[in-house]
Order: C-alpha cells, then sequence, then structure tokens
C-alpha cells in the first residue's frame, strides 16, 4: 500500500526478505520516496527509494481528509498544495526546516540531506515480530 503526496512524494510500506543465521525474516517497513522537483533541490541529496512495483500506489484522498477534517474538499487540497509549495520554497532558499508528519515521521534536511525518519511507533506498528529489524533497516 502506499500513498502519492502529489509535489512532494509518496508514503510506501514494503517488505523485504532479511537472512539471519538461524531463519529468515520477511519484515514490513514505511518508505518514502521524494518527489519534489529535483530542479529545484540541486544542492541537496537524498536517498533513492525504490518503490516496487506490485505495491498498489493512491493519491492522497482529499475526500476522506476533508470528512475527517470538516473543512470543504477544496479547502482541504489547497491547504496541501500550498503547505508543499511553501516547504519547497523554503528549502530552495536554504532555510532547513523539518516537516512533520503525524504519527508517521520527520522530513529533514541536515547536512544537505533530505531526508524522512518515521517514528518508533509508525515502525512498530506495521511490523510486531521483527520490529528490531524493520527499525534497523528503515
Amino acid at each position: 500500500q502506499g500513498v502519492l503526496v502529489t509535489g512532494l512524494g509518496t508514503f510506501a510500506m514494503v517488505q523485504e526478505r532479511f537472512h539471519s543465521e538461524e531463519e529468515v525474516y520477511v519484515v514490513r517497513r514505511p518508505v518514502f520516496r521524494l518527489d519534489i522537483d529535483a530542479l529545484r533541490l540541486q544542492e541537496l541529496a537524498f536517498p533513492t527509494v525504490v518503490i516496487p512495483g506490485d505495491v498498489k500506489i493512491k493519491p492522497l484522498n482529499y475526500k476522506w481528509l476533508s470528512r475527517a477534517t470538516s473543512f470543504p474538499q477544496h479547502v482541504v487540497e489547497d491547504c496541501v498544495q500550498e503547505t508543499i509549495l511553501l516547504y519547497s520554497f523554503q528549502l530552495r532558499n536554504r532555510q532547513r526546516l523539518a516537516f512533520a508528519f503525524k504519527d508517521i515521521g520527520v522530513l529533514s534536511c541536515k547536512d544537505d540531506v533530505l531526508c524522512m525518519r518515521f517514528y518508533y511507533d509508525c515502525v512498530t506498528g506495521l511490523e510486531s515480530k521483527a520490529s528490531r529489524i524493520a527499525l534497523l533497516h528503515t
């Protein structure tokens, strides 16, 4: 499963296999693939994240957000897009602010590397059996 936030990136859950000496673990972990125009962020580095082709990606559900927040859908769409534009503008102007996503993690820039740091509860909520392995690889 994954969610595309147009102009920002894609949040997804991927499954990976990790081999230990005794057994093979299949772990689910969150990933984020940045989708901000690279030309706007020329001086920043960011990790290359591959989301497998079998992961279903859906656009951000503005209708659901509208119902959850009691704001009209067009207001929610405008707010999300303006927030993304503002964040992109700040990055281009060398303002390295953190962008927090409730219950998910923080998109931050340190030493000119822009990356998503997922909250502990987000990672362990996806994977209870092999959560330590998922944490190490997230």
